[in-house]
């Protein structure tokens, strides 16, 4: 009796130390997950005027706008509303997010090397 009463008591001691399992988030499989997102994100890209298409090495979907200094001249990165003076034109970004490698103007009118990916 001795050898069945041990292990029946040892069963239920560990499963009261059982940790309770946490609910899935929005009733999606993976917490934080939310397959309808790309849609509402389209949405409010293009209600502020972006094109919602996929960028990068890892063509993730990203919102690209025209800023409203576009092509304007500068001589440093705060000169731009998007803070990216390009430097070889002088001129604000095109187009945020700048993608690639491009040779830009800093705070202090110094050229760096801007890699995105």
């Amino acid at each position: 009796m001795r050898k069945f009463v041990l292990p029946v008591l040892v069963a239920l001691a560990l499963t009261a130390c059982q940790a309770e399992t946490p609910e899935p988030d929005a009733g999606y499989g993976l917490a934080g997950y939310n397959p309808k997102a790309s849609e509402s994100e389209k949405a409010a890209c293009e209600a502020q005027g972006g094109e919602f298409r996929a960028a990068g090495l890892g063509g993730f979907m990203t919102c690209f706008t025209t800023p409203k200094d576009a092509g304007k001249s500068c001589s440093k990165s705060t000169d731009c509303s998007s803070n990216i003076c390009l430097a070889r034109s002088r001129s604000c970004s095109p187009v945020t997010p700048l993608f690639g490698c491009n040779d830009i103007l800093d705070a202090d009118g110094r050229q760096v090397s801007l890699c995105v990916d």
